[in-house]
């Protein structure tokens, strides 16, 4: 793996800073979400495989399961592969934070 496929960036919104690595593969992408320390949290992994992609949780969350899903999903969709997203946050993230991380993270993958 070269280091064009690992990308590191540093989101911050609503008083919060966000660390998202991402690790690209040649069939799809591994991302990890963390706030504060680094660690594994809840992830859902999703995979492409025909009109519509296909989502499972490998590690279940009580909140914030609609934006690993959207954000696993949309990612596998676009490059017709497999993705999976962990998050470790400090508390729920809300929507606008949501909004701002799939902008983000999406423009990432995609340059």
């Amino acid at each position: 793996m070269s280091s064009s496929d690992h990308r590191v960036i540093a989101v911050e919104t609503e008083n919060r800073k966000f660390d998202v690595s991402i690790l690209k593969y040649d069939n799809g992408f591994f991302i990890s979400i963390t706030e504060g320390a680094n660690k594994l949290g809840a992830m859902m992994f999703s995979v492409a495989a025909g009109p519509a992609p296909s989502s499972s949780e490998i590690i279940p969350i009580r909140q914030d399961s609609l934006f690993l899903k959207l954000l696993s999903q949309k990612i596998a969709s676009e490059i017709r592969g497999l993705c999976i997203v962990s998050l470790f946050a400090q508390r729920e993230l809300g929507s606008n934070a949501s909004k701002v991380l799939i902008e983000k993270i999406t423009e990432a993958v995609r340059n």
